[in-house]
């Protein structure tokens, strides 16, 4: 494979994401929390930033695109229903196109449900999708403006990725969704181990992020709640999947 994603801690605890293509010596960033943790990682591979991709409009996903766009001069690409609150768009895009990075493919989802402009980038050539505040590790994001049933339809849609999709999401939020995980499946033996890993990783200071579509699947709440084992835990056997997942979008608010 001739991409390769680096991760790069931003802030206290946000993620941004570079995806540098080796045969075009372009190199993508996605989300921009702050400037110069990622222009430090640029300079130390000497890379060339040629675009940046933003999920959202919160400031701790796009605060870095000014200070990075004077020093590199990327293509700046957004969704267009959400151009009149992200920092100036070159190009917006809509869920359900795909956009041309150097011959690569990178789809637009919608990922409405943190926010009502939300969307993710799936790129099947690095077989890995940038999720910002939408799917994260062991959680979701919160429903700031989207309803329980937007973010409900959004993590169906990503769940329908390849199983080996890598999941770059846009925060070290993995611990605290672990602790609450546990009291929604107990008796979950994956989801035990991968706490129990994630305690000793952040112990160490080594990220939890990014995570695979796999384990998210087996471990993962929000993910998980259209499944007959996490309805029977939750005693909602028979309840719509809709309603599970705002049962524990609501327990999660409260924890």
């Amino acid at each position: 494979m001739t991409l390769e994603i680096e991760t790069v801690p931003c802030l206290a605890d946000n993620y941004a994401f570079l995806v540098h293509d080796r045969k075009s010596g372009a190199t993508a960033l996605f989300d921009a929390p702050e400037a110069w943790p990622i222009r430090r990682e640029l300079e130390n591979h000497d890379w060339q930033l040629t675009h940046i991709f933003l999920t959202h409009h919160h400031a701790d996903h796009i605060d870095g695109v000014a200070e990075l766009v004077a020093a590199y001069h990327p293509e700046v690409i957004g969704a267009a229903r959400d151009a009149h609150r992200l920092p100036p768009l070159d190009t917006a895009v809509e869920p359900g196109e795909s956009y041309d990075m150097w011959g690569r493919e990178v789809q637009v989802l919608d990922a409405a449900g943190h926010t009502t402009g939300h969307v993710a980038y799936y790129v099947p050539k690095a077989g890995a999708v940038f999720s910002g505040d939408s799917l994260m590790a062991l959680g979701c994001g919160r429903l700031f403006e989207g309803t329980p049933a937007q973010m409900w339809d959004t993590l169906t849609r990503l769940a329908a990725l390849p199983d080996d999709t890598i999941v770059c999401s846009g925060h070290e939020y993995t611990a605290a969704n672990a602790r609450f995980a546990l009291t929604i499946e107990p008796d979950n033996a994956a989801l035990a181990e991968r706490a129990a890993q994630t305690e000793r990783a952040r112990a160490i200071g080594t990220p939890t992020v990014p995570s695979s579509l796999a384990l998210e699947k087996a471990t993962n709440p929000f993910l998980r709640a259209g499944t007959p084992e996490l309805k029977a835990a939750l005693e909602l056997s028979g309840t719509a999947d809709a309603e599970v997942f705002a049962h524990i979008r609501a327990a999660k608010d409260k924890f």
